[in-house]
């Protein structure tokens, strides 16, 4: 007879957290901007890099990730990247300009 057995208990009752999710640009060699949104954009760009990301990778190959913004959750990634991609080219440019990976990196560390 099996006798059902008491839940064990831990010593870390914390809520599990969120996921942080980022919206990212990526310069392509023709030097055109891609926005996407990722859970982990440098994984995300080493695989648009090896072509098995986005399509639009397939004429002219992913050369820097150039842009990473993070985001409180998925929806309100998936709404700036929205904003993102209905900015002009020299809008996300700007962008582009304005970040620094290396912080970036150092940041998630």
């Amino acid at each position: 007879m099996n006798t059902p057995q008491a839940p064990v208990a831990t010593t870390d009752n914390r809520l599990p957290t969120a996921k942080s999710w980022y919206v990212y640009l990526v310069r392509a060699a023709n030097g055109s901007l891609y926005c996407g949104i990722s859970d982990d954009p440098q994984r995300r760009f080493a695989s648009h890099q090896s072509g098995k990301g986005a399509r639009f990778f397939h004429s002219s190959p992913a050369v820097a990730l150039v842009y990473v913004e993070a985001c409180g959750d998925k929806g309100e990634a998936l709404r700036q990247e929205r904003l993102i991609k209905k900015l002009r080219k020299s809008a996300k440019e700007a962008l582009a300009a304005s970040f620094c990976l290396e912080a970036f990196s150092a940041a998630r560390t």
